[in-house]
Formats: structure tokens, C-alpha cells, sequence
């Protein structure tokens, strides 16, 4: 069942104050970037990378997996620094296919993507922050990427219709989710028959510190609404994927624990491949 705007969730936030605080925070990221136009991450308001030794943005992209490649790639201010992984590594995308970002903030997996499918295929970005839509919807103009749009939505309510996705791609950003099984319910019914996940995200190895998980800004900066492997191979399955396989990233810890000046986030975090696909034939 949906969460209600008051029903717990992972985090000690209710679902509405939840999404609230997220949606804020990158707001406050899209704008301190149209600011700096390509400058570093924010002490304050970076999420999913250093506080406050917060490194320049290919220096991060490489720590999480980007080849020198990919970073050259892109033009503009696309790449913010932020994520945990690099989830065209395990998309294995092909010319012709349709792929959906979930969360595609400013749009940098998304035009490597687009130049993974060419221009028989298509790549759709959903985000909920307007600031980061408008400002993607600049990347794209600036990359030429004419075979990606930018929608404004919730990626628990995607604007997708039914059967349209080949392949969902998502980069640290279903952990901040206050209503995870709608993802994947959402995730399931956009794809086509024998589409399939490619995510990199967080999960967790230990309990979260009481002060950490009620805590907003670690809630909206990817360290205190994240699942346990268990809970998400649940969800997947419960939802109708198939092949479910979430492998954790041992080396992630070698940024991940300065994610916060104030503890060591790697003692009960890690960054993770979430992989998975919806059956070819429907049950029954």
C-alpha cells in the first residue's frame, strides 16, 4: 500500500515532510550551480558527496566510476558531483533502445545514455525539482541531445505511460524516496515486457543511528532513508521483477565515509548495483 503523507518510512520523517526536505535540497543545489556555473559542490547542500571537503566534480565522477571518456563527453554544467555509482556501467544499453532516468537532476545520465542508444532510441529524465528540470532542459540545449526530454514528476507518479521504457536507470536516488514499493510498482508497469533495472543506490549494513535517521538533512542527503539488501530483493519481488540481484561495492566506502564531518556514514552504509527485469510473459 502507498505511504500516507503521515506513515512512517525508512527514515524517522513522515512521507510529506520527507519529500518536502528533498525537493529543497536540490533546489538549493540546482540554483548554487547555476551560480557557480561548473565550481564545486557545496559544503552545505551537496548530497551524495563529501560535506565539507567536498571535491571538484570529475574528481568525484571518477571516484564513483565515470571514465575520463564520459566526462569529456558532456558539455555544460550537466555533472553536479553527486550519486554513488555510475549506472551506465551496468545498463548495457544498446542503438534503438528507450531509457528512463529516475531523479535525473541535471541531466548528465541522461546524455550519456542518449549517446549509448543514438538517435533511434530516446531517453526520458523525471525529476520533482522544477529548478533541476529547467536547468537540464538548458544541459540539453547546450549538448545538442535531441533524442532526450526533461519531465517534472515524482518517481512514485511517473508521467510515462504504461510499457514505453526498454531499460530504467537511476543514480542514487530511490534511498530518498519515503515510498519505495510505488517506485518499483511505477518502475514495473513503464517498462516493457523483459525491460530491465539499472541502478546504482545505497543500502544499508547496519542500523542507522537514532539522531542520524530523524534527522532531515540526512535524510535528503542520501544517508538515512536507505533500505536493507533483504528489504529491497522483497520489494522487487513482491512487485514482479525477476533476476533480482543487488551486489554492494566494498570500495564505496572510500567515499562514502565522508559523506558527513560528524560520524563515519560507512559503518552502516554502502553503495550498491540494483539490478533487475520485468518477466517477458506476464503471470497468468
Amino acid at each position: 500500500m502507498p505511504e500516507t503523507n503521515d506513515s512512517p518510512t525508512e527514515s524517522g520523517l513522515d512521507a510529506q515532510t520527507q519529500r518536502k526536505v528533498v525537493r529543497e535540497r536540490y533546489a538549493t543545489i540546482a540554483a548554487e550551480k547555476a551560480e557557480e556555473a561548473g565550481g564545486c559542490c557545496s559544503s552545505d547542500d551537496s548530497c551524495c558527496s563529501p560535506a565539507e571537503t567536498a571535491a571538484p566534480t570529475d574528481e568525484t565522477a571518477r571516484q564513483l566510476g565515470y571514465s575520463e571518456s564520459e566526462l569529456e563527453s558532456v558539455d555544460g554544467n550537466a555533472n553536479l558531483g553527486l550519486g554513488c555509482g555510475n549506472p551506465q556501467a551496468i545498463a548495457s544499453l544498446t542503438t534503438g533502445e528507450s531509457v528512463l532516468d529516475l531523479g535525473s537532476g541535471a541531466g548528465f545520465d541522461c546524455f550519456l545514455a542518449a549517446q549509448e542508444v543514438g538517435e533511434a532510441g530516446r531517453v526520458i529524465g523525471v525529476d520533482m525539482t522544477p529548478e533541476m528540470v529547467e536547468k537540464a532542459r538548458v544541459n540539453a540545449s547546450q549538448n545538442d541531445a535531441e533524442n532526450v526530454e526533461f519531465r517534472l514528476g515524482e518517481i512514485e507518479h511517473l508521467p510515462v505511460s504504461d510499457e514505453r521504457i526498454d531499460v530504467i536507470i537511476s543514480n542514487c536516488v530511490v534511498n530518498l524516496s519515503p515510498d519505495k514499493p510505488q517506485v518499483f510498482d511505477e518502475a514495473f508497469r513503464v517498462l516493457r515486457p523483459g525491460g530491465r533495472l539499472a541502478i546504482s543506490d545505497v543500502v544499508l549494513t547496519a542500523a542507522v543511528p537514532h539522531d542520524v535517521r530523524a534527522d532531515p538533512d540526512s535524510v535528503a542527503s542520501c544517508v538515512a532513508g536507505a533500505s536493507t539488501i533483504d528489504r529491497l530483493e522483497t520489494i522487487l519481488t513482491d512487485t514482479g521483477f525477476e533476476a533480482v540481484n543487488i551486489s554492494p561495492k566494498d570500495e564505496s566506502d572510500e567515499f562514502i565515509r565522508d559523506w558527513d564531518d560528524d560520524y563515519d556514514v560507512s559503518e552502516f552504509l554502502v553503495s550498491a548495483t540494483i539490478t533487475a527485469r520485468k518477466p517477458e510473459v506476464a503471470d497468468g
